[in-house]
């Protein structure tokens, strides 16, 4: 059994003792100097992936896959570059405290109908490429719906219009 000792006040504290070192240093794993700022001049992100660097057509491939794999309805959309962000309410009158969460620019178009009941990845590649070909200027996004809980689980960016580029992730910040 622990002997059990009585209270016999307060030790000194070591924070306050200017011999020893200080260890209120502030860290995050690296020198503060690695902190950065993001820049929100023409830095506009879309989706879920869009903090990472562009994805390439495989791996774009590999994403429409894992929808497919999922068991998710595929569905395109697109959006000119005017259209495509929701940077205020918009100039349709709306009153948004009357209608909680809309937005001008919030929905874009869809191409086709949603991909219900799809099974081959190839076939939503080959419905992105003709969706590219016959808007060049629109960003075009993939999604990918759950019919079981309703909702929409992935969508990213697969095409991006000339002059609309996605900054390199090591110029997003100052």
């Amino acid at each position: 059994m622990a002997a059990i000792c009585a209270f016999n006040g307060l030790k000194a504290a070591t924070v306050f003792d200017k011999a020893t070192k200080n260890t209120l240093n502030v860290s995050n794993g690296y020198t503060t100097s690695a902190m950065m700022v993001w820049t929100p001049n023409n830095n506009k992100f879309f989706e879920t992936l869009s903090f990472l660097p562009p994805l390439s057509q495989q791996e774009i491939a590999q994403q429409i896959q894992y929808i497919v794999r999922s068991g998710w309805t595929p569905a395109l959309e697109f959006a000119a570059p005017d259209a495509a962000l929701t940077v205020n309410h918009g100039t349709s009158g709306i009153v948004s405290s009357a209608t909680c969460g809309y937005y001008d620019n919030r929905y874009w178009s869809m191409w086709k109908l949603p991909m219900f009941g799809c099974t081959d990845p190839n076939q939503v590649l080959y419905e992105v490429a003709a969706c590219t070909r016959a808007f060049p200027g629109s960003y075009v996004r993939c999604a990918g719906f759950d019919n079981v809980k309703q909702v929409q689980c992935v969508s990213f960016i697969v095409h991006r219009p000339a002059g609309q580029e996605a900054i390199p992730t090591n110029q997003r910040s100052v």
